[in-house]
């Protein structure tokens, strides 16, 4: 099993309800975002680019690439970094030491870094006494290996797992569920019957920055129009 994920570029409009999700349900402390969504060309969300009246906006969603070749994994100096038995690239809390070396790693710019008691962060950016969210429990890998928590320890690296707190259970991601425009698709990519597996090789596809080697499982189904 290599678990995946496909975004149908043609569907997507832009809302990030993905992004709001996957923070909600994971715990994410302020200004921490293990989602988000890009307009390509444009300098802020939502607007147009072009020339000479001929307009277009698009919208790139971006989270961890979940590579089969993961640049983060190959620098780790504690073994934090891993890659379990579906093929997810996970992060062991209780492993990780801070060095960051996986942030200066991954050219996808997905990775997180708590500098700071995410409690401690809420207070100060003004969140009500005592407000909680997300999935409110420790999660553990068969192994033993914390890879979620909801109270996120202060010098540790952070990415997205997949939501492995459900998909562990056979449920979708977070991104997935959340998602109004059916944008996301998810499943085994080793399985030819798979409805993934099926739109990679239906429709044209591509994975970003495949030159680089690290063979993302995150596929993208191509626009009818080119992203710029």
């Amino acid at each position: 099993m290599r678990l995946g994920m496909v975004i149908d570029l043609d569907r997507c409009i832009g809302c990030r309800s993905c992004a709001v999700a996957c923070k909600s349900h994971n715990a994410q402390p302020p200004g921490t975002w293990w989602n988000r969504v890009f307009t390509p060309g444009a300098s802020f969300h939502q607007a147009a680019v072009g020339k000479n009246g001929a307009m277009q906006m698009d919208y790139l969603p971006v989270s961890c690439q979940m590579c089969d070749n993961p640049a983060c994994q190959k620098v780790c100096p504690s073994g934090a970094t891993y890659t379990d038995e579906r093929g997810v690239v996970l992060i062991d809390y209780e492993r990780c030491i801070g060095c960051r070396y996986c942030i200066a790693a991954c050219p996808y710019g997905v990775r997180q870094y708590n500098w700071e008691d995410p409690k401690k962060a809420k207070n100060r950016v003004g969140y009500k006494k005592d407000y909680e969210y997300g999935y409110p429990a420790d999660f553990r890998d068969k192994d033993g290996r914390l890879v979620f928590t909801p109270n996120r320890p202060v010098g540790v690296a952070e990415k997205c797992t997949f939501c492995a707190q459900y998909t562990s259970r056979g449920e979708e991601p977070a991104c997935v569920q959340g998602c109004p425009g059916k944008v996301r698709i998810f499943g085994d990519l080793d399985d030819p019957a798979s409805e993934v597996s099926q739109l990679i090789k239906k429709r044209p596809t591509f994975r970003l920055k495949e030159e680089l080697g690290t063979s993302p499982k995150v596929f993208y189904l191509a626009p009818a129009k080119p992203i710029r």
